[in-house]
């Protein structure tokens, strides 16, 4: 029985420089202690960088990393008679942009020596040419989806039939 019998729908205000709702959740995502002044100031000083070094328009970078960073496919760990099996289902889309925006961050987190914006930068840029750490994480729960793939079979077992 699902544990929230409503979904709640939330309501994102867009951003104020790009007027974009996405921009507004990898913002969000991106402050930490509720810094959030300071979080755009990352966010905007990393979209300059990457005007600069692709000479690009910088949301639309942003946008195809998102795109190529979100996974399509995911592992759940099911329990059944005794064994627990790693059974492959598809993302949701909502899921799908939250991992993806996750990732980035997290792998530009992970980097040493430069200002978070550069980090942030480079790896969005990486992440637009399909390549860097979230482009190979994707690539890697994707692998371990097709590996666990004998185990689809299971993506109902647990699940309340309507």
């Amino acid at each position: 029985m699902p544990r929230r019998k409503i979904k709640i729908e939330r309501k994102w205000n867009p951003d104020p420089v790009y007027n974009s709702i996405a921009v507004t959740r990898f913002i969000n995502n991106l402050m930490r202690n509720g810094e959030k002044s300071k979080a755009q100031k990352i966010f905007y000083k990393a979209m300059d960088i990457i005007q600069q070094k692709t000479g690009e328009n910088p949301i639309k970078v942003f946008q195809t990393a998102i795109k190529n960073v979100a996974p399509v496919v995911e592992v759940w760990p099911r329990r059944i008679g005794g064994a627990t099996f790693m059974v492959p289902r598809q993302v949701r889309s909502e899921r799908r942009f939250s991992k993806a925006v996750k990732w980035i961050i997290e792998s530009a987190r992970n980097k040493k020596g430069k200002p978070m914006f550069e980090k942030l930068a480079e790896e969005i840029i990486a992440a637009s040419q399909e390549e860097g750490d979230a482009y190979k994480k994707k690539v890697e729960v994707h692998k371990l989806a097709e590996t666990n793939k004998a185990f689809a079979h299971f993506g109902w077992w647990g699940r309340r039939q309507k």
